[in-house]
């Protein structure tokens, strides 16, 4: 073995551990995924990400193997109407706590491939922009969502 291989491999690994690190940085609270009947093809996974830096984050992705697909998801009213769209990434400024929660931004888990009762665990990969993953369980509940009111 060459002589300079180990001090780059050394450096290689501490830069690898030091990217990998500033995920860790974002704190994961409260995660819980939305209980489902059965035949129910999607559902969605909430939770609280609080930025520990000084360096805004953002969560880009996140992977399951109870759906087919996994998406980053918001509500926008379109028409008097609430409605789901995709979106690309959730902005965490520095030093701030963003909360994915019903009616708001979540993680939507399209295409179950089992169902989801409460009692049950889905386990998540959260993907930041620095290429950093975060596992995370989220304990399956049950929520009740309020009718929303109209106005005449």
């Amino acid at each position: 073995m060459p002589a300079y291989a180990s001090p780059l491999l050394a450096a290689t690994l501490l830069a690898t551990l030091s990217f990998s690190a500033l995920g860790a940085e974002v704190s994961i609270g409260d995660p819980y995924a939305r209980a489902v009947p059965p035949g129910q093809a999607n559902s969605a996974v909430f939770m609280s990400l609080e930025n520990q830096t000084g360096e805004n984050q953002a969560l880009v992705g996140a992977e399951s193997v109870v759906s087919e697909v996994v998406e980053l998801h918001t509500h926008v009213e379109e028409d008097g109407m609430m409605r789901m769209r995709r979106i690309e990434k959730i902005e965490i400024p520095a030093g701030e706590t963003v909360t994915l929660k019903p009616g708001g931004l979540h993680v939507m888990l399209i295409g179950l491939k089992q169902p989801l009762e409460p009692g049950d665990t889905v386990d998540l990969a959260l993907t930041f922009e620095d290429g950093s993953r975060i596992p995370v369980q989220a304990p399956v509940r049950r929520i009740e969502v309020p009718m929303q009111r109209t106005a005449h």
